[in-house]
């Protein structure tokens, strides 16, 4: 999925969302929030992993496999930052929650699309 520049959007949103995962777990560090921490950098950083791994991909089963796991780490980074949100003592974590909803989304096209060209 490219935009207007020739860049390809979903590899530079979960790019840009696994910096501020980075930051945020950081500071999660800082108030000894060690557990929610570790969960969360590793989720949220996987998912722009595999969406890279994806470009790569053998075939384009495979790329809708590795976009797959993505979502599915999307998902999970989801539920971490939505706990942080509902617990006390917590960073705000609004503008993440927001960008991990887009990255679900434009993850979730791509994957349709993508599943539509196969059956053809």
């Amino acid at each position: 999925m490219q935009n207007n520049k020739g860049r390809n959007l979903i590899v530079d949103l979960s790019f840009e969302f696994a910096l501020a995962i980075v930051k945020y777990a950081e500071s999660l560090e800082t108030n000894r929030r060690y557990i929610i921490a570790r969960q969360l950098f590793r989720s949220g950083t996987s998912i722009g992993a595999n969406v890279r791994e994806a470009q790569n991909a053998e075939s384009k089963a495979d790329f809708v496999h590795k976009l797959k796991i993505a979502a599915k780490e999307a998902d999970e980074t989801e539920y971490w930052l939505l706990l942080c949100k509902k617990s006390e003592g917590y960073a705000h974590c609004d503008t993440l929650i927001d960008n991990c909803s887009s990255i679900i989304k434009v993850l979730s096209k791509i994957i349709a699309s993508s599943k539509t060209k196969l059956s053809h």
